[in-house]
Parts: C-alpha cells; sequence; structure tokens
C-alpha cells in the first residue's frame, strides 16, 4: 500500500501534463481557424497575430478563440521599432534572452505592442514590417 501511495503524485502529474496538452491542443487548433483569413500569421504564447493588406490583429489565444484582440492599420504607423524588455534595441544585434516585441509609434502619438516569445521570430516580423510596408524604423536616423 505504502508503494501505492507512492505512485499517487506521479499519477496526478501525469493527469496534469495530460490535461496542459490538451489545452494547447484546443488553443493551436482555434488558432488555425482564426488563422485562416489572413495573409500571414503567427502563433506564440503571448500572442497570435495576424496581417491582412495594411491590417495587423493581434490577441491572446484561448481555446475559445482569441481575446483582447487588437488591430492597428499599418498606414498609421510613424516608425517601427523592435524592442526586448520594454527598450528599442538594433535589430542585427539580438540579444539572447529578454521580453522580445515590435513596437509602433502611431500618427497620433500613442504606442502599442506586440509581444513575442523568440527574438528570431520578431526580428523576421519586423524586416517583414520595414521591407513590405515602407516603415520607417525608429534606430535609423532620417
Amino acid at each position: 500500500m505504502t508503494r501505492g501511495l507512492m505512485w499517487l503524485p506521479l499519477l496526478a502529474i501525469f493527469f496534469g501534463l495530460a490535461w496542459a496538452g490538451w489545452n494547447e491542443y484546443r488553443k493551436l487548433e482555434t488558432y488555425k481557424v482564426w488563422a485562416a483569413k489572413f495573409d500571414r500569421a503567427k502563433y506564440d504564447i503571448y500572442a497570435a497575430l495576424g496581417q491582412q493588406g495594411s491590417l495587423l490583429t493581434w490577441g491572446l489565444p484561448t481555446r475559445d478563440g482569441m481575446v483582447n484582440t487588437t488591430e492597428l492599420d499599418l498606414n498609421n504607423v510613424e516608425n517601427i521599432t523592435l524592442e526586448v524588455d520594454g527598450q528599442p534595441i538594433d535589430p542585427w544585434q539580438l540579444p539572447v534572452k529578454g521580453r522580445f516585441s515590435i513596437g509602433f509609434k502611431l500618427k497620433t502619438g500613442a504606442h502599442e505592442h506586440i509581444p513575442f516569445t523568440n527574438g528570431d521570430m520578431a526580428q523576421q516580423w519586423f524586416e517583414f514590417l520595414v521591407k513590405e510596408f515602407s516603415l520607417r524604423a525608429a534606430f535609423q536616423e532620417s
């Protein structure tokens, strides 16, 4: 009986991991349906992002769909920055650690952020947006 009780925590961990895996699977399936309407999309635990024309849409992925969605028209962007821990960085000298995001300064003066878990993915999106939409990167002095 003592051996059986020793295995009980392992069984609880197994069920916890199974639930977490099922939860993440449901998030990914919901994301796939959501992302189908976009030209380009990305998924990570911080935010799902979709680009359709000059409109960016991002939100927090859940099993029931995207929540806290935000839309941004790239025509209203004054400049764009690649940020780590909220500070602008040179996009070609990417640090190994930190909370990565792409920051947008709007023509109205407002500031928007799209979070990323992976610095390389943030850098690729940053380069794509600068190239495709001729956005002015803030690290460049005009």
